[in-house]
């Protein structure tokens, strides 16, 4: 049956299994309300939140965790704003004890101008939380080898950056990411830099497992028109990556066979 021509497998991670291979985050959106429409429209089943960026506790006023719904979102809780491994442990000790959850998306960041990942710190970090039984998906660079090395440390997932975090350039490397999924046998899912619906499919293209986003959805001139155009690449991407491409060639290969045409007698000129 036609229904069964994108029948795929389902994401897992750690405990948790997904139909929808687009995690979103849930920060820079200009309410709470839009935060959770666009959550709706965009298909997700696991959303981030940022652990020291939001309000934890409702009994201390309006907070994010009132609009999302925890029966139909899994929540996947960030260490973003952390800038050494000491401290992105204890917020992700912090984010288990509050939302009841092992998963974590371990963020260790080297400085607050490039976001960029700070590799030593996040190495330590992994080791640490995954020593305590944490599922720890791991923000890190496009290099191959500290994606090898952070999936030996037991990492559930590992998540190179497309490009730096918000800045919308999309995948920057994708031979960088070719060559991290063939060494590594852990999901790996593009994290950050992604601007819209044509990097999320060109990522899914190359065979990650998910992508996480944020800025993309949340600061689109329309968020909610672009959750659903984040939403209908990521499906579009996947599906192309199983169907596979044809070869790129050089030259021109014609749609019609041209086996058992009859040449034309040339007509002669008087």
């Amino acid at each position: 049956m036609v229904s069964d021509v994108t029948r795929d497998e389902m994401l897992v991670l750690g405990e948790h299994r997904f139909r929808s291979r687009l995690l979103v985050g849930t920060g820079k959106y200009a309410s709470f309300e839009e935060t959770a429409a666009a959550l709706d429209v965009s298909g997700t089943e696991c959303v981030t939140v940022a652990v020291r960026r939001v309000n934890l506790d409702r009994s201390a006023g309006p907070s994010l965790l009132d609009h999302i719904d925890r029966t139909r979102y899994t929540i996947l809780p960030n260490t973003a704003g952390c800038y050494d491994a000491e401290s992105a442990v204890r917020t992700a000790e912090l984010a288990r004890e509050i939302l009841d959850t092992r998963l974590v998306k371990l963020e260790v960041l080297g400085d607050p101008q490039t976001l960029l990942p700070d590799p030593v710190g996040t190495l330590e970090a992994t080791k640490e939380l995954v020593g305590q039984g944490f599922h720890v998906l791991v923000y890190c660079s496009d290099d191959p080898r500290m994606a090898v090395r952070l999936a030996e440390l037991g990492a559930t997932a590992v998540m190179p950056a497309g490009s730096p975090i918000g800045s919308g350039q999309g995948v920057l490397n994708p031979n960088a990411i070719r060559i991290t999924l063939e060494l590594v046998r852990v999901p790996v899912i593009v994290d950050a830099g992604v601007g819209t619906a044509s990097d999320v499919a060109l990522a899914m293209e190359l065979g990650v497992a998910g992508v996480l986003l944020n800025s993309g959805i949340a600061l689109a001139r329309e968020p909610l028109r672009m959750a659903a155009a984040m939403r209908d690449a990521c499906l579009a991407g996947r599906n192309a990556f199983l169907a596979g491409r044809i070869p790129r060639k050089l030259y021109a290969n014609a749609s019609s066979p041209a086996e058992g045409l009859i040449a034309r007698a040339e007509t002669p000129r008087s």
